[in-house]
């Protein structure tokens, strides 16, 4: 057997200072890589795995992380002990790290070029003009179209996924042993994940090097990894191949992973015989482009909504799905009245498009918003009882305190919460509990329909089956009506009765959901599909 390239033994990591109260968050692991295999850590937010991935190159503070016990062993030298000059020769070159966040990690200040050839600069002392020409060749490698022009751009005028391909460019400058990817497509749309996954199985058989592959989506690891070691709580519950631990999982935890997997919770369809409760025709929506520092003339549309027509039904749910600037999140706003455009809007018998702001304001208890990212959405000075009763002092101004407060605890209750919640505030919540204070928020309103942007995304597996689950509670007891809007196909599949897919601003396909996943018609939902359920090499 070959000596492993890294080997992790007994790890310990702490957060606080020595002399202080600390806490541990990763506890006595072990596990170890092989030159040019594929490993994945796997495990839910507050795991442990990006912890230990920044623990091999001790990205830590060392002024509030240390390590009370274990080895990280790298081809034989144990990385704890070295020195920092040894340290900032062995990161970069010989262990390189894609970070899930590119635009945080890329320097808004520098050109991409400046940043890409520093690597080459440090480790491999080339001159200027080879280190440009080694790094336009991987920029070419790595599917970034005109390079040249690329070199000289910053980070804010490159799409997500072409960020994420100038940092894995920048992680291979000095053709490393191992590389590290720590959610390196999370924010990304299906298709570009599919394509960077791609991207770093070419890299790595062209490069030789091992991959650390840090992700909670397992999916992804079903189609790129060899092994993998699944965390919980600081600790490794499992270590496996990839096909024995998806056939035969022994650890609970990881039978929990497994299931939480999005599953089918609808049955039947909906009756589209009555009216329905919320119709579009022709929706369109464009936002200008400007030129010019002093008068700036406008050049040019971009056509976010173009001519969409859409109905709605009481009791049902409506996936809009698309990649990001396909125009799926304007349309939902357009029908909302929350983003001005031209077309025919009927809620409920009312036209809303020929409503003013003052007319309007009585019916927005009626359809609501659950937003994508609760913690943002969440007044931090509010507590939970102002934040889920602001809607009530508005709506139902006849509820003396005591009702409002009687209220506000049968929906926490409704939602999987409890009244000893009300006196807190979002950030002493987990991301999971934070979304159900934002749908109890709008729930409390008792609407007749519920937008839905991207309400899971944030979420892990276990917590968004759970959300899910919730969701289709409600709707059953309330009959309310959702307009779901995702970039997720799984979650979709789970949750909605018909699907209208985008592209570009257009409507290119529609119909029952299970109908497009069995029979996609157009070749860019076909696509989608194909990206979305990783289809196995």
């Amino acid at each position: 057997m070959l000596k492993p390239l890294l080997s992790i033994k007994d790890l310990s990591v702490t957060f606080g200072r020595r002399a202080e109260p600390s806490t541990e968050v990763v506890h006595q692991i072990s596990f170890h890589i092989q030159p040019g295999e594929k490993l994945a850590l796997v495990g839910e937010s507050g795991s442990g795995k990006s912890v230990t991935a920044l623990s091999i190159l001790q990205l830590h503070d060392p002024q509030q992380v240390y390590y009370p016990s274990g080895q990280i062993e790298f081809q034989s030298e144990n990385l704890l002990q070295v020195s920092q000059a040894r340290l900032r020769k062995v990161r970069g070159k010989e262990i390189s790290m894609i970070f899930q966040e590119p635009m945080t990690s890329l320097n808004p200040v520098y050109p991409i070029g400046n940043q890409l050839i520093e690597p080459l600069l440090l480790h491999e002392g080339m001159s200027r003009s080879a280190a440009r020409n080694q790094m336009l060749e991987l920029l070419r490698l790595t599917g970034i179209p005109e390079p040249e022009k690329r070199f000289e751009a910053y980070p804010h005028m490159l799409s997500g996924g072409q960020r994420q391909r100038v940092m894995i460019a920048m992680a291979l400058a000095c053709r490393p042993k191992l590389l590290i990817a720590d959610e390196p497509t999370t924010a990304l749309d299906v298709t570009i994940q599919l394509q960077i996954i791609e991207l770093l199985e070419q890299m790595q058989k062209e490069f030789g090097m091992a991959v650390l592959l840090i992700t909670h989506d397992l999916n992804l690891v079903k189609r790129f990894a060899e092994r993998i070691c699944v965390m919980q709580k600081g600790i490794i519950v499992e270590q496996a191949g990839v096909h024995d631990l998806f056939r035969h999982p022994r650890h609970a935890y990881t039978k929990h992973l497994l299931d939480s997997e999005p599953k089918r919770l609808i049955k039947g369809a909906i009756s589209q015989k009555d009216k329905p409760l919320l119709s579009g025709k022709q929706i369109f929506c464009h936002f200008p482009v400007k030129q010019g520092i002093i008068f700036k003339r406008i050049v040019s549309n971009i056509k976010a909504v173009d001519r969409v027509d859409v109905a709605l039904y009481p009791g049902e749910t409506l996936g809009i799905v698309g990649e990001s600037g396909s125009g799926k999140t304007t349309l939902g706003m357009c029908l909302l009245r929350l983003q001005g455009c031209e077309g025919e809007i009927v809620f409920d018998s009312k036209r809303l498009d020929q409503l003013r702001s003052r007319e309007l304001r009585p019916l927005r208890k009626e359809f609501q918003v659950v937003f994508q990212d609760p913690y943002s959405s969440l007044s931090p000075r509010m507590t939970v009882e102002e934040i889920v009763g602001e809607g009530l002092k508005i709506h139902f101004p006849k509820l003396n305190r005591l009702q409002r407060r009687e209220k506000i605890v049968k929906v926490l209750r409704e939602v999987g919460l409890d009244e000893t919640m009300l006196w807190r505030y979002p950030h002493e919540f987990s991301g999971g509990q934070r979304q159900r204070i934002a749908i109890a928020r709008v729930v409390i309103l008792e609407p007749k329909l519920i937008l839905l942007d991207e309400p899971t995304s944030a979420l892990d597996v276990s917590v968004q089956k759970q959300v899910l689950e919730l969701l289709r509670k409600l709707q059953v007891k309330h009959n309310i009506s959702y307009l779901f809007i995702t970039h997720d196909l799984k979650v979709v599949r789970a949750m909605a009765h018909r699907l209208i897919v985008m592209q570009t601003g257009k409507l290119i396909e529609q119909g029952s959901t299970e109908h497009i996943f069995t029979n996609p018609q157009h070749p860019y939902t076909q696509s989608l599909l194909q990206a979305a359920l990783f289809k196995n090499r």
